[in-house]
């Protein structure tokens, strides 16, 4: 059975436990925080799957959490923030997509790890840029998550610091995050389809990591608990940060 799995995958028998592990972790996480999901898969996995591949597999994990959550999502989130952020992030997805496809390799996964180690440390020290609570830093925070989307498939982290500049309630906050990220759920679909990126080994993968992605989306859920925000938040930031600069330490060594 687990050689088959691996077979479906396409990967060692190591990658795989490696694979199953990450997703799982991502998420709880993703239940428990709003967002993180593909920032944890990326940073996790980016040595072992090229972030061209991993990209469309984050969207379609992404997607099934989305549906999971979206909900409380519906209800709690402010939904002209999120309806401003997805359309900017249409914008701004083909052309991160575009960047990535032109790159090797190596630099595409040095963009995204470096990418998820900055925003999670301006978040950790909640260095939002003052721009960003104006009318157009909403539209910039979209475009430039789209690009970060194209890129890493990190858009939710751009949006994140775009949401702690209003210093919203931690309930509203991760409910405006879940909505975005199933908002742009839709052009994302559009661009990575006319992109290519959406293959049918890339739809395989995702289809098989799903339930344990809904199975860690359930757990983070029933962990949420809105007066331990902030300690939720500083774990993930402190595990994305761990996980990006291992990360670029091992491409480092080996080079």
């Amino acid at each position: 059975m687990f050689e088959y799995l691996q077979n479906l995958l396409e990967l060692s028998a190591q990658e795989t436990l490696i694979v199953l592990s990450v997703v799982f972790i991502a998420g709880i996480v993703r239940g428990f925080s709003g967002f993180a999901l593909s920032a944890l898969i990326m940073a996790g996995l980016a040595l072992i799957i090229p972030p061209i591949s991993l990209i469309p597999i984050c969207f379609i994990l992404e997607a099934v959490a989305g549906l999971l959550m979206i909900k409380n999502g519906i209800e709690l989130a402010d939904k002209t923030i999120a309806w401003g952020l997805a359309i900017g992030s249409a914008i701004g997805t083909p052309v991160g997509l575009y960047i990535t496809a032109h790159v090797s390799a190596d630099i595409s996964r040095l963009l995204a790890l470096c990418v998820i180690l900055s925003l999670a440390l301006m978040q950790l020290f909640k260095q939002s840029p003052s721009f960003l609570g104006t009318r157009p830093g909403l539209y910039i925070t979209g475009i430039i998550s789209g690009v970060v989307t194209g890129i890493a498939n990190v858009g939710g982290m751009v949006v994140a610091l775009y949401v702690l500049s209003q210093k919203a309630p931690a309930a509203r906050m991760r409910a405006t995050l879940v909505m975005y990220l199933f908002l742009g759920m839709f052009s994302s679909t559009v661009w990575l389809s006319v992109s290519g990126f959406l293959n049918s080994l890339a739809i395989t993968r995702g289809l098989i990591l799903a339930p344990l992605t809904v199975t860690g989306v359930l757990l983070g859920t029933l962990f949420f608990r809105p007066s331990l925000e902030s300690a939720y938040k500083r774990f993930c930031l402190l595990l994305l940060m761990a996980l990006a600069a291992s990360g670029l330490i091992r491409m480092l060594m080996n080079q």
